[in-house]
């Protein structure tokens, strides 16, 4: 499997059922696995509790990280790259090599999928002081914020604890956002630029919009990400070199 982010794009699958066995069949296809090889758990990075939180897929006793998010009529599904591995413990069970709840393990990804009419009929009150002023100066400030709203989702997917944190912990700032440099055919290094500064840590994020309406913003850590788009009527690969 590819060494990166693999984001798929799809039309909306209606059930949240669907949308998992989606999520399931796309990491069988990336990984080159049997479906019925894949398993996708959750991990609260609160509570520690196994029926929400942080999702991952195990593959061969590894752990793939995944994201998922939906909005009205679109999925989107993120499989990173294999680099945590399984220890077995006494009873003979795996768990992941990691104890602790709160860390980001590397393979920890995040994806959101946002429409513009969505959050701006939200009035949204998670928007820092910065993102605000940039994004009035920024001619195009309704796309701005929702950049920003799917920006802090993505990372806050990937910390683990979601929006148990307060969203203005995220400030984001925005790199070229011009329509030219986002279309939907192509992502350009004029697209790059884009970052989020959580917890003291400065971290590069991709943000692609995919229509008029439609926003993407991915969390993974620096690494690359190449975004399929399968949305019924569109068929595009393109890559996002995401590296700090």
């Amino acid at each position: 499997m590819s060494d990166g982010v693999v984001v798929r794009v799809l039309t909306g699958r209606g059930t949240r059922a669907a949308d998992r066995e989606a999520l399931v069949a796309f990491v069988a296809d990336v990984t080159d696995t049997a479906v019925a090889l894949v398993r996708v758990e959750r991990r609260c990075a609160h509570c520690g509790a196994a029926d929400h939180g942080r999702p991952a897929a195990v593959v061969d006793g590894h752990d793939i990280g995944v994201s998922l998010s939906r909005t009205t009529g679109v999925l989107a599904l993120a499989v990173g790259p294999s680099t945590t591995s399984r220890a077995t413990t006494s009873s003979g069970s795996t768990s992941p090599a990691t104890t602790d709840p709160s860390a980001i393990v590397p393979s920890a990804i995040g994806v959101d999928v946002e429409r513009l009419s969505r959050v701006a009929a939200a009035e949204l009150d998670a928007f820092t002081p910065g993102e605000r002023q940039r994004a009035g100066r920024s001619g195009s400030a309704a796309v701005d914020l929702t950049a920003c709203w799917a920006v802090k989702e993505a990372v806050l997917k990937r910390d683990g604890r979601g929006l148990r944190v307060d969203p203005t912990e995220v400030d984001v700032v925005l790199g070229c956002m011009t329509p030219e440099s986002v279309a939907a055919d192509r992502v350009t290094p004029e697209s790059s630029g884009h970052t989020a500064r959580f917890d003291g840590l400065v971290q590069p994020v991709t943000v692609l919009r995919l229509g008029d309406d439609l926003v993407l913003a991915v969390a993974a850590g620096g690494a690359p990400v190449t975004v399929q788009d399968r949305r019924v009527g569109l068929v595009s690969d393109r890559e996002s070199g995401e590296r700090p």
